[in-house]
C-alpha cells in the first residue's frame, strides 16, 4: 500500500482518540492471571494487542468480544498449554517481554519467537532475571535473543534489572510477581527507560488487586498475598496516537482538537504536548478533549524525552519545519525498536532535505528547507504515521508500505482521509 500525501494548510480537524495500546496489553494479561471473569471496555483492536490475546489463548485463556469491549476468562495464575506451544509475536516487543514472564505460570516450557527484527531485539537482561527467580531460558539461536524457551516456576526473591534498554523487562516481572511462590523484590539498574511505562504497569496491577510497595523507579516489592481479581476495566485514549494530530495542527498550521484522552494520565507521552507549547504552540485542556493550536512561527527546543518514547519521531517531524535548532535527548533506546528509531528518522528527514545529525543519544535538527519524495517505513508503523504528518505539511511525500499502521493505529488512514482529500 502506497499513500501520497498532499500539502494542506489551516487545517482544522476534531478527532477521538485511539485507545491505548500500552493499557490494553497490561490488562489482558493482568485479566488472563486473575481470578474469575474480566470485561475490558474499550480495549485496542490492532496487530500487537491481537498477537497478545492470541498467545494468552494458547495457554489456556479464554477470550471473547469485539471493538467496544472484551471478555476474558481469568485462569487464576494456572496457566496451561500442550508440551512444545510456540507463540509467535511477530514484531510486537511488548507482547514478547509481557509474555516471557507470564510464561512461568504455565505447566509446560513455552517458546518465544518472533519477525527477523524481533530476533535482533535484546532479551538478554530479561532472561537473567527471570533464570533468578527460577526460570530455566534456553535461546534457540542467538544467546541473549528469541527464539526463547522459558519453563521452570516462579518462585520469587530478589531480582536486579538493567532498566536502560527497555522498561519493559521489569514490566514482565512485575506483572506475573503475585503469582510467585514468594516475595518479588525487583531493583532496576542503569538509567530507566521509558520509566512512564512502569507507572502504567504498577497502575494496571493496583487496578486489579495487587499490592506494590515501590521507590520511585528504582525499586519494586510484590507479594504474592494480593492477586488479581476480575472486574471490568476501561481502557483510557493514547496520548502516542493522538500526537500524530497535535503535530498536524503544528506542522500544518492549524488547529486540532482530540478527545477521549485523560488529563491526568500517567501516560509518558503527555510530554509532547509540553513540548508543541516550548516552540510555539498553543495547548488548551477542557474535561478529556486536547486542542493544539498553531500561533505563529516555530521555534526550536532542548528537550529530554527518555520518558516519551513513542513521540519522538513525531517531534523530529515539527522540529524539521522550526525556525531554529532543535535537540531531542534521551532517545538512546529507540535504536532497539521495530526499527533503529534513531537512524531510520535522521536517514528519511535527509531524503527530503532535512538537516539531522545523531550521536548514541541525541537527533539535532536544524532548518532546512524540504521536499517531496518516496519514504520507506521499514515496516516500522511510527516511522510511517510521523512522516505522513511532516508530508502533509510539505506535499508530495509517498509512504511506502502504509499499511504498517496497523500495528498499533488501523483506523490512521481512514480519520486522515478528509485532510487528504
Amino acid at each position: 500500500m502506497i499513500v501520497t500525501l498532499p500539502q494542506r494548510r489551516n487545517i482544522e480537524l476534531s478527532v477521538t482518540a485511539p485507545p491505548s495500546k500500552s493499557y490494553t496489553h497490561r490488562a489482558l494479561v493482568a485479566a488472563a492471571l486473575a481470578e474469575g471473569e474480566s470485561t475490558i471496555i474499550n480495549p485496542l483492536i490492532a496487530d500487537d494487542t491481537k498477537l497478545t490475546a492470541a498467545a494468552l489463548t494458547k495457554l489456556g485463556v479464554t477470550i471473547s468480544g469485539d471493538a467496544k469491549s472484551v471478555t476474558v476468562a481469568g485462569c487464576n495464575g494456572k496457566l496451561s498449554c500442550p508440551p512444545g506451544t510456540v507463540l509467535d509475536l511477530d514484531n510486537s516487543g511488548t507482547s514478547l517481554r509481557l509474555l516471557a514472564g507470564t510464561a512461568l505460570l504455565s505447566d509446560n516450557p513455552v517458546t518465544l519467537t518472533g519477525s527477523a527484527r524481533m530476533q535482533e531485539r535484546p532479551f538478554g537482561p530479561l532472561a537473567d532475571t527471570l533464570h533468578g527467580l527460577g526460570g530455566m531460558i534456553v535461546f534457540a539461536k542467538n544467546e541473549g535473543y528469541p527464539p526463547v524457551t522459558i519453563g521452570g516456576r516462579l518462585l520469587g526473591g530478589y531480582a536486579t534489572i538493567d532498566g536502560s534498554v527497555s522498561s519493559q523487562y521489569a514490566s514482565s516481572v512485575l506483572m506475573v510477581a503475585p503469582y510467585a511462590k514468594g516475595p518479588v523484590d525487583v531493583t532496576i539498574t542503569g538509567t530507566p527507560a521509558s520509566q512512564s511505562y512502569l507507572d502504567i504497569t504498577a497502575g494496571v496491577m493496583t487496578d486489579f488487586g495487587a499490592k506494590i510497595r515501590r521507590e520511585g523507579y528504582r525499586h519494586f516489592v510484590v507479594s504474592p498475598k494480593d492477586r488479581y481479581s476480575g472486574r471490568t476495566y476501561v481502557i483510557e485514549g493514547d496520548y502516542s496516537s493522538a500526537s500524530y494530530f497535535f503535530a498536524l495542527a503544528a506542522i500544518c498550521e492549524g488547529k486540532v482538537s482530540v478527545s477521549g484522552l485523560q488529563p491526568l494520565s500517567v501516560q509518558g507521552d503527555r510530554r509532547f504536548l509540553d513540548a508543541l507549547e516550548m516552540m510555539g504552540c498553543q495547548v488548551t485542556y477542557a474535561g478529556d478533549r486536547v486542542t493544539v493550536s498553531h500561533e505563529g512561527p516555530l521555534s526550536g527546543i532542548t528537550i529530554d524525552m527518555s520518558s516519551a518514547p513513542d513521540t519522538v519521531q513525531t517531534l523530529c517531524m515539527v522540529a524539521a519545519v522550526a525556525r531554529s535548532r532543535t535537540v531531542i535527548t534521551g532517545i538512546s533506546h529507540l535504536k532497539y525498536k521495530e526499527s533503529d528509531r534513531v537512524a531510520i528518522t535522521a536517514d528519511r528527514l535527509r531524503h527530503l532535505g532535512g538537516n539531522v545529525t545523531t550521536d548514541n543519544d541525541r537527533i539535532i535538527i536544524d532548518p532546512a528547507p524540504l521536499h517531496g519524495g518516496v519514504i520507506d517505513p521499514a515496516n516500522d508503523h511510527r516511522t510511517a504515521m510521523s512522516f505522513a504528518i511532516l508530508g502533509l505539511g510539505i506535499g508530495d511525500v509517498s509512504i511506502t508500505g502504509a499499511d504498517c499502521t496497523t500495528k498499533s493505529f488501523p483506523e490512521f488512514w481512514n480519520i486522515l482521509s478528509p485532510v487528504m482529500a
